[in-house]
């Protein structure tokens, strides 16, 4: 019996192009209101908590990491990948496989979690959060093929429900907790309300029947493309999370808060410009890896609207930040993390471009060289960290990451040579347009001692750098907005 189709996937050009538009501008507006939202939350978290506290959130969030890993193998990816329609032996494949990996991992987690409180010197609170994240791993595993079927038609403006109420659920029930004086354990009452509220609505907007299946021939086909992109993601680990989980052992629970709240704020922009262009782009440009000219068209549209929307936030932020902190005495504690701020962001900006073109490397079959490129940039981190932490402390973290994140031009070479694109013309305008901006806004806000006055100097620059950028780059925004003009236009 030959085993039908559990998933009907877009095939038509002009199809996919809609539908990938609208997606991120679905995923952009989902983005925008979590992002405001996160920022909301995370400036009153800075207020209600202490460094040390905020620090062993950071911490522990990093240390779970290492099960979340080893909780897919990459089968996810893959089924996103497949060229061929999704079976119901694929799902339910899939589905038996992550479950059984999950439910070890968290026995495991769960089992080891005194010996990790007792290794990183956690209170019973650390210890709580740790065992609420491992437990939120098998709610996560429980969205994945509902999430898939999604994703794999492209359906993105129900996709981003479930996202929306588990941020609004975590972040409500961490401030107000942490209002209240809780703690660290504001977050662990946080992190459950979460997962369940995101496994019921995944279940409510994508019904699915769990069922459990082996099929060595779909393993097979799965695990070609699933374990590199695994391994890739374990090399990804090692070089972010795991590093996190290094700095909790030899920095300062306040110092590491110092690491997190750099970082969190300087990748604010990169999650609200880049988070809905990578869940949308890598789907999208699998559907379109046999078609070079439409590809290469959507690298290029992907990089300019990056380079416009995120380098002018992210220099932006870096320009606004010390007013900031002098505006809000309450936060002068983050004081010491301002230049941290400085260089996480330098990174971010590399961030953008190399994301995008590993995305694509990935979606075109590349896995391998994305492999080796993760190996290289990982080899890079875990040598310059600690040295840089010997000489500059925890600044040292982020010095490494902007050093590092120049290599970014790697990628760059290398798919220019697969994929015959432009990024200078699609990303230097718009670099130079921000960072002249940026220093009129550094330049006003020195003289300011309000929040009014702040918000006047960010409207003001704004509107400057939208006026610009259509002066200077009026005929590419009209030509790479045209799939956009074009999926919105009535019928």
């Amino acid at each position: 019996m030959v085993d039908s189709p559990a998933v009907e996937d877009l095939t038509d050009i002009e199809a996919i192009k809609i539908r990938s538009v609208t997606g991120i501008v679905a995923v952009s507006l989902r983005n925008f209101l979590l992002q405001f939202i996160a920022v909301i939350a995370n400036f009153l978290l800075g207020i209600f908590l202490l460094p040390s506290e905020y620090g062993i959130f950071f911490g522990v969030s990093a240390l779970i990491e290492f099960f979340v890993i080893f909780s897919d193998v990459g089968l996810a990816a893959a089924l996103i990948q497949k060229k061929d329609s999704l079976t119901r032996k694929d799902l339910a494949t899939t589905f038996t496989i992550q479950q059984v990996l999950v439910t070890f991992l968290v026995i495991t987690a769960l089992l080891l979690s005194p010996v990790i409180g007792r290794f990183y010197n956690l209170s019973p609170q650390g210890i709580g959060l740790f065992q609420a994240l491992a437990i939120s791993l098998i709610l996560a595993s429980l969205k994945t093929i509902p999430a898939i079927r999604l994703e794999r038609r492209l359906k993105f403006s129900k996709l981003i429900i479930p996202e929306i109420l588990e941020n609004l659920c975590f972040y409500a029930v961490a401030v107000t907790l942490a209002w209240r004086g809780w703690g660290v354990t504001a977050f662990t009452w946080a992190v459950l309300a979460r997962g369940f509220m995101g496994l019921i609505t995944m279940y409510a907007l994508s019904p699915w029947r769990p069922s459990l299946a082996l099929d060595r021939e779909v393993i097979k086909k799965l695990l070609t493309f699933g374990a590199p992109f695994q391994v890739n993601s374990v090399i990804a680990f090692i070089k972010d999370k795991l590093l996190i989980a290094y700095l909790f052992k030899i920095l300062s629970p306040a110092e590491v808060g110092f690491v997190g709240w750099a970082q969190k704020w300087s990748n604010y922009p990169l999650q609200l410009v880049m988070g809905p262009v990578n869940k949308v782009a890598f789907p999208t440009y699998s559907r379109l890896q046999h078609q070079t000219y439409l590809l290469k068209n959507a690298v290029e549209k992907t990089l300019f609207f990056i380079s416009l929307l995120l380098f002018p936030a992210v220099i932006g932020l870096i320009a606004i930040a010390p007013t900031f902190i002098r505006v809000f005495p309450r936060y002068a504690q983050w004081q010491p993390a301002l230049f941290s701020l400085v260089l996480f962001s330098v990174a971010v900006l590399w961030s953008s471009l190399s994301t995008t073109l590993t995305n694509t490397l990935s979606a075109i079959g590349y896995i391998n060289t994305n492999l080796k490129l993760m190996i290289f940039w990982t080899t890079l981190t875990w040598i310059a960290t600690p040295l840089l932490i010997t000489r500059f402390g925890f600044t040292g973290v982020a010095a490494a990451a902007a050093l590092v994140s120049f290599t970014s031009v790697i990628p760059i070479i290398i798919v220019k040579r697969i994929i015959p694109m432009a990024v200078a013309t699609n990303v230097l305008p718009s670099l130079f347009i921000s960072l002249g901006i940026g220093l009129m806004a550094y330049s006003l806000s020195t003289k300011i001692t309000s929040l009014t006055g702040l918000a006047l100097v960010i409207c003001v620059s704004v509107l400057v750098y939208a006026g610009l950028s259509w002066l200077i780059q009026k005929d590419k925004i009209l030509y790479h907005s045209q799939t956009l003009i074009k999926a919105f236009k009535p019928v």
